[in-house]
């Protein structure tokens, strides 16, 4: 893990900033920065970033007091901190002047906790919670008002579980995973097997799910739980709201999944993937490492690593946007085909 950086006591001056992100600054090191803003709405006592340069011009207006920027940029009319990633260093100084209201440790008396329960240190149980025989919370961990635990769930330290969240039997939760209003761990996968009269019998659904650590999982997701094996979302995956994960599926470390994406059952994800909103997998699919996945693509094969895709079905991106770029000309092309097929019959009809 990353060795966390001391934090500076208030007042927070442009210099302590500075000092508290490693980076270099210029201008006025006294310069009281009281919080954080975009370039356009910031008051004096703000700190803004900038990193690219059309946003200069807003930059020169700004009335804010100090800035971030890229190291190899210059700006003399404030306070300047040069970073090397000027939009990381703003989020490291948001979080240093602001902290969410999160509530104290302990357990709110209308809170259901079974007897069998493992509570760790620090831990805070909502109002009407309920928490289930034999499950195990780490300590420091943060459950909101209004969310199941069912039996048998173990859930690691420091993690943060907001309102009506439900987490099913046989789902494994590691350290500092944030989970969001509406989520469902652990519901069946959908599997049926169809009978002789159109019938469909269920497909028992009794496998595990498994998340580790420091995954974030957007509001209103459901990630189901595997057939027989286990439903995996590897280290450190981010997860938009509305994402339907399907069973027996396995998603690699670091990567990201935008808003509306289905993945269908036993797909393996590798790590560091990117899908845009809206991606829709096929079942048994497997795709490499490093992929990027356009936004509204239909996959509907296996992908290598290292490549970018789109459209439906998918294909490599730039084939991609060549067909969109033709879609424009297609009509006009079809006048043209049966302009010159009237004339050909005209000529046909002439040599008879």
């Amino acid at each position: 893990m990353k060795k966390q950086l001391d934090k500076p006591f208030p007042p927070f001056t442009a210099e302590k900033i500075a000092k508290y992100l490693n980076c270099p600054f210029e201008g006025n090191g006294k310069t009281i920065i009281k919080g954080v803003s975009s370039l356009e709405k910031a008051k004096k006592g703000d700190l803004v970033f900038s990193t690219q340069r059309k946003f200069r011009k807003s930059l020169e207006n700004t009335r804010a007091s100090a800035a971030i920027i890229p190291t190899s940029k210059t700006f003399s009319r404030i306070t300047v901190i040069k970073s090397e990633n000027p939009h990381l260093s703003f989020i490291k100084v948001i979080e240093l002047l602001h902290h969410p209201e999160l509530p104290k440790p302990g357990i709110h008396p209308t809170a259901s906790v079974s007897p069998s329960a493992k509570i760790g240190s620090h831990v805070s149980i909502g109002a009407f919670s309920c928490i289930g025989d034999h499950v195990e919370i780490g300590s420091r961990t943060i459950i909101f008002p209004l969310v199941t635990i069912y039996p048998g769930v173990t859930i690691g330290q420091d993690c943060i579980i907001h309102s009506h969240v439900s987490i099913r039997s046989s789902t494994e939760i590691g350290k500092g995973v944030v989970i969001h209003n509406g989520v469902t761990l652990g519901s069946d996968g959908f599997g049926y097997v169809k009978e002789k009269d159109g019938s469909y019998t269920k497909i028992p659904q009794i496998g595990k799910v498994i998340i580790k650590d420091n995954v974030e999982i957007g509001a209103n997701t459901a990630v189901d739980r595997a057939a027989l094996d286990s439903t995996v979302i590897h280290s450190g995956v981010k997860i938009d709201n509305l994402v339907q994960i399907g069973h027996n599926v396995k998603i690699g470390e670091n990567s990201i999944i935008a808003g509306q994406t289905g993945i269908s059952g036993s797909v393996n994800v590798g790590k560091n993937v990117v899908m845009g909103g809206q991606v829709g997998i096929a079942d048994h699919i497997e795709i490499g490492d490093n992929v990027i996945i356009a936004a509204k693509s239909g996959v509907s094969g296996n992908i290598p690593p290292d490549v970018i895709i789109a459209g439906y079905p998918h294909q490599d991106i730039m084939t991609w946007k060549k067909i969109w770029a033709s879609l424009s000309q297609l009509r006009p092309l079809i006048k043209e085909v049966k302009r010159l097929k009237k004339r050909l019959e005209k000529i046909e009809n002439k040599e008879k």
